[in-house]
């Protein structure tokens, strides 16, 4: 007998053994059997109903596979449906059978829906599904610390399509969406016991929707191995999408050439690219560095951390702000710890940035600035309200809202823990200037503490602190200024110019509300002011009081409104201000200049930009001499009412209040007469 016989003869025997099986395999295959059987131990493991409304069928040729069709799988109510398929199909090398090694040849699922809810008590709808129920002669599990049995894969391919995951918050009320999800892959293979993973010629896509925000995601390699001992693979690329309303943002991420093993992984270059815009600002970010991981500690490093990072929009004034970027990260992944260490410039500020990522969940961070020198306001937009801010500024603020005033938002503070320290060389924002900046700032718990908060300005120096909880929306402010020139520091910090010296401002105060108007409205605290050699602008009241003589002979009472090229010059002012519910009160200002003596009290009210004012001035002694032109308002005071909006203070002298101090004083001059001439009789001179 020839070989070449015996070969035929073989594979002929072979041929007949194997249609023998699938013979039989049809014969003992009995689907609706199997259905009753599935749907049973699904009952009584789960609890949950199993339903296959489409045919179970099997195949032997090419390959051996099962197919089902419809199959749908409630929640644990047994009321709504969990999981939904269209159809499934799973094939086993025919070959490997025979030596008695079962291999998965393809998996593809077509069109699976699964709908997983968070409900209020913090519950998944599937944690009855992981737990399980043991059954009663199953292995114990593997003690805490103690390995498990390994899980191993092996399939020459998967191919997922029409994939749907919808994900529903009942605590928050917020649902999101993965549809369209299609994953293909090559050979697939693992083993959680030897450390070996790899996958060939991996594609995913999807597209899904978070809120108002739709996204899409695409991921591709062309393979990767990862062994204890060897790591090898081509570049791997994932890029998303997310979209919305005047929003949208494309980030890609490269990982080129792995090589190295799982315990010590190295890859050449890591790249990352994000493009967005929002509205008609626009920003574009691109960084680099190469990679190296330590898979026994679960350390990740990039220490050539370097790129930039670009900001256009047609409301800056300089139209374009890009920041060149030179740092490196390392990421503890064991210990939850990542450091931060990053340089850039912005034209000429120089800027060092050192973060600590103390933990990673909840995030916890601890951070380090410092700038030699920043002109903010080179970058910020002009503002639209005009000069006298205040009332204009609030109707500009409520046009753009249509009517109601911006809100004030903290919930960012709400989930923010941190600390850490800025300092700035010379720094100007909103016109204000100031050098030295040393800022400390905490916060946890939706509270924000910003103490101390030191820096020199205007010839002086600020020492104070701020607090801001977010639960209830209230601002505290404490601050302290020494020896500072008071009238560019109202120039810059309100456009205001009403008050010239050198001197001492303290301010302790605090407020609550979710407007600006509202928390002007709201203040309450202290303050006071102690200024030197300095002058009250918008009314000269020497001059003022040498027009008084029109009044006491009987002409028309002097008022009018404040100008800026008049001004009452003064060598001391004091005051102080109990503040509540907005309104500033007080009733000690002194006021002392060569011509003059200033005393008062009144109110202004802060919340609504307004003032009501009493100050009564009388004239220095040395100004009432014979043939003095004031001679006439000795130990008289004059009292002078200033009242209206601060973009418009009108003053006028009460003529019936100075008319009765006029005929109080004479009234006293004549009874000293008087009481001189009865005097001298009595002791006879």
């Amino acid at each position: 007998m020839t070989v070449v016989r015996k070969l035929g003869i073989g594979v002929a025997v072979l041929v007949g053994l194997l249609v023998g099986a699938a013979g039989v395999l049809y014969a003992l295959f009995d689907e609706a059997a199997i259905k009753r059987q599935l749907v049973e131990q699904v009952a009584a493991k789960t609890g949950r109903q199993l339903t296959i409304g489409g045919e179970l069928g099997l195949s032997v040729w090419p390959d051996v596979a099962v197919r089902v069709g419809q199959v749908g799988l409630s929640e644990a109510d047994g009321r709504s449906e969990f999981l939904n398929l269209a159809s499934a199909r799973i094939a086993v090398a025919v070959m490997p059978l025979l030596s008695k090694r079962l291999e998965a040849k393809r998996i593809e699922i077509d069109g699976l829906t699964v709908n997983l809810v968070k409900h209020k008590d913090g519950s998944l709808n599937i944690d009855d599904l992981t737990r399980g129920k043991p059954a009663p002669d199953a292995a114990p599990e593997a003690a805490p610390g103690q390995p498990g049995e390994p899980l191993e894969i092996d399939v020459a391919g998967l191919e997922l399509r029409n994939v749907r995951v919808n994900w529903r918050d009942e605590a928050s009320g917020k649902t999101s969406e993965i549809s369209d999800l299609d994953l293909a892959t090559g050979a697939l293979s693992g083993n959680t016991g030897s450390k070996r993973f790899s996958v060939e010629k991996l594609k995913l896509a999807t597209q899904g929707s978070v809120g108002a925000d739709h996204f899409v995601l695409a991921l591709e390699t062309p393979g990767v191995v990862l062994t204890a001992g060897e790591a090898k693979g081509e570049t791997l690329t994932f890029m998303a999408t997310l979209e919305s309303a005047g929003k949208k943002v494309v980030a890609k991420i490269a990982l080129q050439d792995l090589a190295g093993s799982l315990d010590a992984l190295t890859i050449r270059n890591l790249v990352f690219g994000l493009d967005g815009k929002v509205g008609e600002a626009e920003f574009k970010a691109d960084l680099s560095s190469p990679v190296s991981v330590n898979g026994k500690d679960k350390i990740i490093r990039l220490d050539r951390l370097a790129g930039s990072l670009a900001v256009s929009s047609p409301a800056l004034p300089v139209k374009q702000v890009k920041l060149p970027m030179d740092g490196r990260l390392t990421a503890d992944i064991g210990r939850q710890r990542a450091d931060i260490v990053l340089k850039t410039h912005l034209d000429d500020s120089q800027m060092d940035l050192k973060l600590l990522v103390e933990r990673f969940s909840p995030l916890a961070l601890d951070f380090t600035i410092g700038i030699d020198q920043l002109n903010v306001d080179r970058y910020l937009p002009p503002k639209k309200a005009g000069p006298g801010g205040g009332e204009k500024a609030n109707v500009s603020a409520k046009a753009e809202t249509g009517g109601a005033e911006a809100k004030i938002d903290l919930s960012a503070l709400k989930g923010l823990d941190l600390k850490g320290a800025i300092k700035i060389g010379r720094l100007q924002a909103h016109k204000l200037k100031l050098s030295g900046l040393d800022v400390q700032i905490e916060a946890a718990g939706g509270r924000l503490q910003v103490a101390p908060l030191r820096a020199s300005l205007y010839g002086g120096s600020l020492d104070g602190a701020l607090a801001v909880n977010a639960a209830s929306n209230q601002f505290s402010l404490r601050q302290n200024l020494r020896g500072v020139d008071i009238s560019p520091l109202l120039k810059d910090l309100a456009d205001k110019d009403f008050l010239e010296g050198h001197g001492n401002v303290s301010l302790d105060v605090t407020t609550r509300g979710d407007t600006v108007s509202a928390l002007k409205r709201g203040l309450a605290g202290k303050a006071a002011l102690d200024l030197r050699d300095g002058a009250i602008k918008g009314i000269n009241v020497a001059k003022l009081l040498r027009s008084t003589k029109n009044l006491l002979g009987g002409k028309q009472a002097v008022s009018g409104t404040a100008d800026t090229a008049e001004k009452t010059e003064f060598s001391g002012m004091t005051a102080s201000f109990n503040i509540d519910g907005g309104v500033a009160r007080n009733n000690d200002l002194s006021l002392k200049s060569p011509v003059v003596r200033l005393a008062g009290g009144g109110e202004i009210d802060i919340g609504h930009d307004r003032i009501d004012y009493l100050a009564k001035v009388s004239v220095d002694d040395s100004m009432t001499g014979p043939g003095s032109e004031l001679a006439q308002l000795k130990g008289i005071s004059v009292p002078l009412r200033l009242r209206g909006p601060y973009s418009q203070i009108a003053y006028t002298l009460e003529l019936d209040k100075l008319l009765v101090e006029v005929a109080k004083s004479q009234l006293k001059e004549k009874a000293t007469e008087a009481l001189g001439k009865e005097l001298q009789k009595l002791f006879g001179k």
